[in-house]
């Protein structure tokens, strides 16, 4: 099992304080246990990029974040940044209030529109659970999964709280097999990393992907 759960796992730092030489180190950690992908703030696209030339694991980035509020033009843009930089795989954050006043049709183009700028690569959509009813959570998922988006994600970790096993459950249901789910935020054991992926996760987001597989 420890083989299959270092594949689903994005090792991640998205603090805002975080070094170059941390990001140098889990990459390497990355590298060394062939996690998924790395998951950094964009402006280290480049380092990660550098250190996992020719490995099995990805460059992923993060996109309007951790908010979501941005400009949908600004999204798109930085999106096509980091796509040029050399991210490999892409996490972006909804328009949560949009999506919570039901202009569901804004949110929708909005990641259509991101999904494009992908050009091919790997687009996760951050619905942030903890600030929507389940009715939101499933409609978050629907209008990803119209989007022709990739995956869906539980949350920033930058919110009220992270994952949880029967939000990720419901979104398996809403769009499971065509989307996958990633659970992100206060994963912090083989334990927790097992009873998402139980409850359907396919992906896990974690800085602690060296205990899980430990």
């Amino acid at each position: 099992m420890e083989k299959e759960l270092n594949r689903l796992i994005d090792h991640t730092i998205l603090k805002p304080e975080a070094t170059t030489a941390e990001i140098e180190k889990l990459c390497n950690e990355a590298k060394e246990h062939h996690f998924a992908s790395v998951c950094i703030n964009p402006c280290y696209i480049p380092v990660a990029k550098k250190i996992l030339q020719g490995s099995d694991v990805k460059v992923c980035t993060v996109i309007g974040f951790p908010l979501g509020a941005m400009l949908k033009e600004s999204k798109v843009h930085e999106t096509e940044d980091c796509i040029k930089a050399g991210a490999e795989e892409i996490d972006m954050v909804i328009n949560v209030g949009k999506l919570k006043e039901k202009d569901y049709s804004y949110v929708e183009q909005e990641i259509r529109e991101i999904k494009e700028a992908c050009q091919g690569h790997i687009l996760k959509v951050i619905i942030e659970c903890c600030l929507l009813t389940n009715e939101e959570i499933v409609k978050a998922c629907l209008l990803a999964k119209n989007a022709k988006a990739d995956f869906v994600k539980t949350s920033t970790g930058f919110s009220k709280w992270g994952a949880k096993a029967e939000d990720v459950k419901l979104m398996a249901q809403t769009v499971a097999p065509e989307l996958g789910v990633k659970a992100a935020g206060g994963i912090k054991n083989r334990e927790d990393a097992l009873k998402m992926v139980e409850n359907g996760a396919t992906r896990l987001g974690t800085s602690r992907g060296l205990d899980i597989v430990k």
